[in-house]
């Protein structure tokens, strides 16, 4: 089966995590800082936190901004999870806006809209989440002025697109956002197993976010509220989280971010032979912005079905019988059980579910061969061939 990603570890990864394994830290050491002040430098972010998932730094930039009850958050129904979820885990209400059919990324002109039908009904959101999908980066410098003009923050979910620039800067600058989150599981484009990052050039979100995601305690002097009582002493001054990222983990991200522009330079090389390779089938291949280079985590088909003679799931299941392990990103949010329970339901974002109609993620991971890519052209080729 060729799958639809895979990580990439070399010797020197195994020589780093065993180093640590060697060490006197396991958790809590240097390799974390070490991790983050990369990151960060690679990006130009002025403060990196790490996590133990991008599902956790997301919540911790909501808190950060102070996302509460009576608050609202928005993002794409075109994401994962947990980049809606982050809203509920601090109480907040939760809406989406529909997708640019040609980007799958939250629409900016349907983001006004909404803005504009909001701020008459008095319910504004506080924060709105682009998802670079796919790591395309999303019009952030549209989003970024549409929050001056109706005061909501940004989160970039860029959990698909370390490595990626917008208008020539590396996606996790912070300039057009206030937090950007990236995502460091084993599909992503450089891995710690598990873990995740936020990204900030706001000294006071930085500072928060490093105090929540290890249970709210400070053994700084200044933050406590009386004189230590002692060396061991520590205080807990904010209900945090056990959120912390190993040394274990750091050290395997710091040895990938060695690889990561050339990891980002291959997907690229292999895209542009799929590209190549499909001109000729129904498929719509992805479309990328002029503004934006992407990390390409994902190269996502979409079926031209009126010219096909099966449907969606049959030449899924078909392409999986042949060893191909495509799939599908993703099923629109909205659609899940636990959000219609809230009210949401099918037909709320038209553009979100003619995308998941018809969308097919296809393999894509540096170490693929061009072979392994012909391979599953031809299957896909077989597959969507009229019936004789």
């Amino acid at each position: 089966m060729i799958p639809y990603g895979r990580q990439d570890i070399t010797e020197a990864d195994i020589d780093a995590v065993v180093a640590v394994l060697r060490s006197d830290f396991l958790t809590q050491g240097p390799q974390v800082p070490r991790f983050e002040q990369q990151v960060a430098r690679h990006v130009g972010a002025k403060h990196a936190v790490a996590v133990n998932s991008a599902t956790s730094a997301l919540h911790l930039a909501c808190l950060a901004l102070g996302l509460g009850p009576g608050d609202w958050l928005w993002t794409s129904p075109i994401t994962f999870v947990a980049s809606a979820n982050c809203a509920l885990y601090c109480g907040a209400k939760i809406d989406f806006v529909d997708i640019n059919p040609r980007t799958y990324n939250l629409c900016p002109q349907a983001l006004e809209r909404r803005l504009q039908q909001a701020e008459r009904e008095g319910r504004l959101p506080k924060i709105v989440v682009p998802v670079h999908l796919c790591g395309q980066p999303c019009d952030m410098a549209t989003i970024h002025a549409l929050a001056q003009r109706y005061g909501f923050k940004i989160v970039e979910d860029a959990s698909h697109a370390i490595g990626g620039k917008y208008q020539g800067e590396y996606i996790g600058s912070g300039r057009y956002s206030d937090i950007t989150v990236f995502s460091f599981h084993p599909v992503k484009i450089v891995t710690t197993a598990e873990g995740g990052m936020a990204l900030t050039n706001d000294d006071v979100l930085a500072d928060r976010m490093a105090l929540l995601r290890s249970h709210g305690i400070t053994r700084d002097p200044a933050r406590m509220t009386h004189d230590a009582g002692g060396p061991w002493y520590y205080q807990q001054i904010a209900l945090g989280f056990n959120y912390r990222m190993t040394e274990l983990q750091a050290a395997l991200g710091t040895s990938q971010m060695a690889r990561l522009d050339d990891y980002v330079a291959r997907r690229h090389q292999l895209a542009r032979r799929y590209d190549e390779l499909l001109a000729g089938l129904p498929v719509t291949t992805p479309w990328q912005h002029p503004d934006g280079y992407s990390g390409l985590h994902l190269y996502i088909i979409r079926l031209q079905l009126d010219c096909i003679g099966r449907n969606h799931r049959q030449i899924f299941e078909a392409l999986r019988e042949q060893g191909i392990g495509v799939n599908l990103h993703y099923i629109p949010v909205h659609t899940q059980p636990y959000y219609q329970a809230m009210g949401f339901q099918a037909g709320d974002f038209p553009e979100a579910e003619r995308y998941y109609a018809e969308a097919i993620s296809l393999p894509l991971y540096p170490r693929m061969t061009d072979a392994q890519l012909e391979q599953v052209v031809t299957a896909l080729a077989h597959v969507l061939r009229p019936a004789q």
